[in-house]
């Protein structure tokens, strides 16, 4: 989850070119058979694309779904023996079907690694291929590699992961190093056998009733594979509307490519989070980030990216009315000082900042924490300041605050290295932080002497961002109390395309964490699944100041969107509403494609088909099935401009040599232009969506010049 980080470098950019060091997260494995190099990201680790399992399930070789009954929960434990591990020459291999609840599941491992110089193992759906389309499940899961001389050594790694249909395994490419797994007195493996343990709960599945916009009011936001917290940070931003109002007043042209341009692709996400019904896609911005499709099962630490990101729109908005407005929001002063102790001599740097990085470890409450952050360092010994004309001096050394802003940002640092382990380990003690933080307590212990006396620093919790997992991988969701007055009080929890309402007591309380010997460090167990330590803790805070909520939560209208943003997005939603109401009309009506002699004649000067015509580039019809014949002869007309009874239609056949040709006119098999269009057999396999319902017919429109008109009727 903190594993991955952008880089600060070059504040202008979003990158994801840097990793925070001897850290290693889950990732997935790209559906591509061929093995791609890894992609260049500096000297860190790096997510490389390798293939997805086949849709075969069970062990190699096996075709069935197989394995014991399933649990009557949504928890399972499973133990894979992997017998001649060192003798293994497969590229990967799959263990047999185990459960979770009605979940089948498969680990999935690359004995001589996935491109890297690590054994690879991942959690794999295993009936993935026989699922709904659009599936879903979010589960939490561990993967635990057996040392059976030193259980000290044994190496646990864990993650949390939504599955779906594009991602649908999650793990680790990097796991054990190839060189320990094969060195003869390492004890991982003991008679020829390599043993993994896997524990895994799903904790989620959306619900066919679920509409997050009916029962709360808000929409969420896609992942698109580990952007869990890119969507927890746009959702706060979001619902500070003095931002969102800022944002849409920032200089877009009508065309302009939302691929290409920051400010656009937030103005179109902003705007479809107000007015959409269903969840909303993040594609847009990732592209005009520069990011491809890797980046985005690259999961990165929050704060990072939303220093980058307030970096990039406070570039952009220099020149434009709305300059200086991240500056308003988000910036505070401090003041760093050192005072010496015996002579009057007193040293003074100011900095800003835009966010306040608290310690966790150590401290029970972020008062507890802000007292460390003020606490004065004693210089004196070996360490005396250097106070110019005095020489070496005692004195004290420490930091206040000289502003605070509006919106408060607190990270809390729940990731440390540790470097007997040499890895990252997250901090999950418990952690207390109320919903009013009084920063001018302590008779303004945590002020400089020349701060604003008359400025009140209360501040009332907004959103707190939550991490669960590990220092490997985690997912990120975000509680939010809006400041709209008709919601006070009312906490909702944004898991990227699900929001539901929950207490305030889940929001607060349940985001403390746990106590000190809750440390999630690698190489050891964690239990996500029966009595253990909770692995989900707050991991950034997001607080206004009370008195300026008012000017926060100021109003949006409509009207300040630029008119092309507003027209084009109506648009889009008018046709998004079109092709969705042609989609649940689909069974009422029949595609009808027909071919004329211009396609032909096309095909034969200017296009290079296979066959005589490209079926999804001629004239398409959609007529309601009821209709007759009779009925379409009479559109053809209309539309094409052939007379009723000059046209001659041909049904098309596939031939043995795997062409689709014109076989024998319609009227042979259907004489009477009174037969219904649902009545035409077409010689086409059926549509995926629709497998027993007719969803198009092709045809051939033959133009007979002498074709007798029929007399008229008496």
């Amino acid at each position: 989850g903190d594993a991955i980080l952008l880089s600060r470098s070059r504040p202008a950019t979003l990158s994801s070119s840097t990793s925070r060091a001897c850290t290693s997260m889950a990732v997935g494995v790209d559906g591509n058979d061929a093995m791609d190099a890894p992609l260049p990201m500096g000297d860190e680790k790096t997510l490389v694309q390798g293939p997805e399992p086949e849709a075969g399930l069970g062990t190699v070789g096996e075709t069935k779904v197989v394995g014991p009954l399933p649990p009557e929960n949504d928890k399972g434990f499973f133990v894979w023996k992997v017998d001649n591990f060192l003798r293994i020459r497969q590229l990967k291999i799959y263990s047999s079907v185990f459960y979770s609840g009605p979940h089948a599941w498969r680990l999935l491992m690359f004995p001589s690694g996935n491109n890297c110089s690590y054994v690879s193992v991942y959690l794999d759906v295993a009936d993935g291929p026989q699922l709904p389309q659009h599936w879903q499940r979010q589960a939490q899961f561990s993967l635990k590699v057996l040392n059976h001389l030193d259980e000290s050594r044994s190496l646990s790694k864990e993650a949390t992961h939504v599955f779906q249909a594009r991602a649908n395994d999650w793990g680790f490419r990097e796991f054990l190093p190839l060189a320990d797994a094969r060195a003869p007195n390492s004890g991982y493996v003991l008679n020829g056998a390599l043993i993994i343990q896997c524990n895994v709960e799903v904790t989620w599945q959306p619900a066919q009733h679920e509409d997050s916009k009916k029962e709360t009011g808000f929409v969420g936001l896609k992942n698109q594979g580990a952007t869990c917290y890119m969507n927890s940070l746009l959702q706060t931003l979001d619902h500070i509307p003095y931002f969102r109002k800022a944002v849409y007043h920032m200089p877009t042209r009508e065309d302009e490519d939302p691929e290409n341009s920051i400010p656009l692709a937030l103005q179109r996400i902003f705007y479809k989070l107000q007015h959409s019904d269903t969840s909303v896609s993040t594609k847009q911005l990732t592209k005009s980030f520069g990011w491809d499709a890797s980046d985005t099962f690259m999961q990165h630490d929050v704060q990072e990216f939303n220093r980058v990101l307030v970096d990039k729109l406070e570039e952009k908005m220099k020149g434009t009315s709305v300059e200086g407005t991240m500056s308003h929001l988000f910036e505070g002063k401090c003041t760093n000082y050192v005072r010496c102790v015996n002579v009057d001599f007193e040293s003074r740097r100011e900095e800003t900042f835009y966010d306040i990085s608290l310690v966790v470890k150590g401290n029970k409450t972020i008062m507890d924490a802000f007292d460390e952050y003020v606490q004065e360092e004693t210089l004196d010994g070996d360490n005396q300041y250097d106070a110019e004309k005095f020489g070496k001096q005692d004195a004290k050394k420490g930091v206040k605050f000289k502003r605070l802003p509006p919106v408060l940002q607190v990270h809390l640092m729940r990731f440390e290295f540790d470097f007997a382990t040499e890895q990252m380990q997250k901090i999950n003690q418990r952690f207390e932080f109320p919903e009013w933080l009084d920063l001018d307590a302590g008779d303004r212990k945590y002020l400089t002497d020349d701060a604003d006396a008359n400025e009140r620093n209360l501040y009332k919790l907004h959103s707190v961002l939550v991490h669960s997992g590990g220092s490997n991988g985690g997912h990120y969701w975000v509680y939010m109390q809006p400041l709209a007055p008709e919601r006070a009080g009312k906490w909702y929890k944004f898991d990227d395309e699900r929001v539901t309402q929950v207490d305030p007591a889940e929001a607060m309380e349940g985001s403390f964490g746990d106590d000190a010997m809750a440390e999630v460090r690698p190489g050891h167990v964690v239990s996500y699944y029966r009595a253990g330590p909770k692995a989900s803790s707050a991991y950034m805070l997001v607080y206004v100041r009370e008195s300026a909520i008012k000017e926060l939560n100021c109003e949006v209208a409509d009207d300040v969107i630029s008119p092309h943003l507003r027209a084009q997005l109506e648009r889009e939603q008018r046709e998004k509403e079109r092709k969705r109401k042609e989609r649940n009309e689909a069974h009422l009506f029949t595609v009808m494609k027909v071919a004329t002699a211009s396609e032909v004649a096309k095909q034969v000067g200017d296009l290079k088909w296979f066959d005589i015509v490209d079926h999804d580039q001629v004239p398409r019809f959609r007529v309601k099935k009821e209709e007759t014949i009779g009925d379409f002869k009479a559109m053809l007309e209309r539309e094409l401009g052939v007379p009723v009874h000059k046209q001659r239609l041909w049904k098309w056949v596939h031939r043995q040599n795997k062409t689709f040709r014109p076989d024998k006119p319609l009227q042979h098999d259907y004489p009477d232009d009174m037969t219904p269009i649902m009545d035409i057999k077409d010689d086409q396999a059926p549509g995926p969506m629709y497998p027993k319902v007719q969803v198009e017919v092709c045809l051939y429109l033959e133009v007979v010049e002498d074709a007798e008109p029929p007399p008229p009727a008496p």
